[in-house]
């Protein structure tokens, strides 16, 4: 079909309903910017490699640990232009609360989910503790990571009402005894300030996660470590925290709430509901946005509001609105793809490729809709296939039973994040891009975002094409007029494509997206980049 006839045929049927879908009859774009109209600045893209990173980081094979580090920490390019590694501006490091010391005591399940803790009952130290994951961190640094983050599931199991890591009671109330605020408190800032004097700096602690949930578990069958808060809780953990670091004189700022769901920072939920309005609206009574060192930020996760389309974007849309009318960032720190919303209403296994694309229109939302300034994976290695409903993971491993070593094989999430982390750099603000479609048109068919570099005014745009048919993009206005020069890298369900550069040179009249894949374009004033 010539172009002239898919223009009428698109004239005279615009679009087809396929479910409650919107799928365009659509293969050509004109894409139009305005760099004069900006959005959020991006803080940072990270993850975590909770739970399998401690045996890696502590008894895998130097080669394979340093080739893992390389994927997600490189910020280099091979010698064909390729990202060595997907360049993670920062890393989230899990404080253990010591279910590991307690063995098969601690009531968890898999040994490798239960975590060490640096204060020992007795409330000394020992900082060879947690070295595997630790090992980790200092890779981040070595490679550049720009941000690290600690944070916490559970307190320490000392300080726990029932002494282990998890609830076992369904009350939804703080496993922490009424009278271990103060020591928690300390712990963390301890912790903090013991990394600092050994020359690694976090710039983030996280002192609760998730607080919503009731992590209810039964001794022996439980999951992983994990404690309910009320708003009520975190604000007076957060005030006696606040005060533990300035004592310090550590500059790390608190990082607030880790929301189980996205709409819990502004809808109910149990004691822990409407937490953007609770923690930093000045008219409540649980304040903590006047505190010195807590970040300007609400940190929630997008678990379980990625699906029907409609809902994902309503409630980022309402997301966006309460942060803000409050002046505070969002921060989108914790997702994978737990629920079957990535699946789309078909049965059976995903291919990697389509987890890919499912993981870059989850983050394009998160960014376009809900302005997230930064955006952090969970989690980065996890046993799995490297082929299909690659959901959990960046990285698939295959451990051995002592999980002191084993196979790993990136898989196409890794190189979906990479289009983000990799080129879209902490400071560059998101400018207005469109192509003319609604956010639930975008997302069966293009997503496209674009980021401006402040220092060079170098544009880096990110094109999602969710279709099953090649589009063929056209950039349009005045302001296009002013690139002279362009990279595209590429990733789609060939094996051997992965952010893999395909052309540069001169700006083009029309770029060609394969069908059900991802791109980044990169864009210079100059004659080369």
């Amino acid at each position: 079909m010539g172009v002239l006839a898919k223009n009428i045929w698109r004239s005279v049927f615009p679009m087809l309903f396929l479910g409650t879908s919107l799928v365009f009859a659509q293969e050509e774009y004109r894409l139009s910017i305005n760099t004069d109209v900006s959005y959020q600045t991006m803080d940072n893209f990270g993850a975590a490699a909770c739970w399998f990173g401690e045996g890696i980081g502590k008894y895998w094979p130097t080669t394979k640990k340093e080739e893992i580090a390389k994927l997600l920490f490189s910020k280099e390019s091979d010698s064909s232009g390729n990202p060595e590694g997907i360049g993670l501006s920062a890393w989230r490091f899990n404080i253990g609360a010591g279910t590991f010391e307690q063995g098969e005591q601690s009531g968890i399940s898999d040994f490798r989910k239960r975590v060490e803790c640096f204060q020992n009952p007795d409330g000394t130290y020992d900082w060879s503790k947690q070295s595997g994951y630790m090992w980790l961190v200092q890779k981040a640094k070595e490679y550049g990571v720009e941000k690290l983050i600690a944070f916490s599931n559970s307190p320490p199991v000392q300080f726990t009402k029932n002494s282990l890591g998890f609830k076992t009671e369904k009350d939804k109330k703080t496993n922490l005894k009424e009278d271990k605020f103060d020591d928690f408190a300390e712990f963390l800032a301890t912790v903090i300030d013991h990394f600092e004097e050994q020359g690694i700096h976090f710039d983030y602690v996280s002192p609760v996660n998730e607080p919503q949930w009731d992590w209810f578990g039964e001794v022996g069958k439980a999951k992983q470590e994990g404690s309910p808060w009320s708003n009520e809780d975190i604000s007076r953990l957060t005030k006696l925290l606040n005060a533990n670091l300035a004592d310090r004189n550590l500059d790390t700022k608190i990082l607030l709430s880790e929301s189980a769901q996205l709409n819990f920072l502004y809808d109910g939920y149990g004691t822990a509901a409407e937490q953007v309005s609770s923690l930093y609206s000045p008219k409540s009574s649980l304040y903590v946005g006047d505190l010195t060192h807590v970040a300007p930020v609400v940190a929630g996760h997008s678990y379980f509001t990625d699906t029907p389309d409609t809902t994902m974007i309503n409630i980022r849309q309402k997301v966006q609105n309460v942060t803000e009318s409050n002046e505070i960032d969002f921060w989108q720190s914790e997702y994978s793809m737990l629920a079957n919303g990535f699946r789309e209403g078909e049965e059976g296994k995903r291919t990697a490729m389509d987890c890919a694309l499912f993981l870059a229109k989850v983050i394009h939302f998160d960014l376009t809709v809900a302005n997230a300034s930064a955006w952090q994976f969970w989690n980065s290695l996890e046993p799995g296939s490297p082929d299909f409903d690659t959901r959990y993971y960046f990285i698939a491993l295959d451990p051995n039973e002592e999980h002191t070593d084993g196979g790993f094989y990136p898989v196409k999430t890794l190189w979906a994040m990479g289009h983000y982390s990799y080129f879209v750099k902490p400071g560059m603000k998101r400018i207005d891009v469109s192509s003319g479609l609604q956010p639930e048109e975008e997302a069966q068919n293009l997503m496209v975002s674009a980021y401006l570099d402040p220092t060079n005014e170098a544009l880096t745009m990110i094109l999602v094409n969710y279709s099953e048919e090649e589009a063929k993009v056209a950039l349009d206005g005045k302001q296009w007029k002013n690139y002279k020069y362009y990279k595209h890298y590429l990733t789609n369900a060939d094996e051997n494509i992965n952010l893999d550069k395909q052309d540069e040179g001169a700006m083009p009249e029309q770029i060609a997206l394969p069908k059900r894949s991802i791109s980044t374009l990169m864009l210079q004033k100059t004659d080369e980049i």
